[in-house]
């Protein structure tokens, strides 16, 4: 199912499931930065490890883009 096909699923739950995902990621975004551990992903076909440094250095390039 792509990204706009579940927003319109009839299914109230399966509606939100993206935004819980989201939330989710970002979470363990989070909880990887504060306990200085990797965050595995899954990206391109790879699975990649990235240090909570490489965590803190793209939030700080975000908010750089931001302002």
């Amino acid at each position: 199912m792509k990204t706009n096909d579940i927003t319109k699923a009839k299914n109230p739950a399966m509606r939100g499931a993206l935004n819980a995902l989201i939330r989710a990621a970002a979470a363990a975004r989070k909880i990887a930065i504060q306990t200085d551990t990797h965050l595995v992903i899954f990206k391109d076909g790879k699975i990649q490890r990235l240090s909570a440094d490489e965590l803190r250095l793209q939030d700080e390039t975000k908010d750089a883009m931001r302002s």
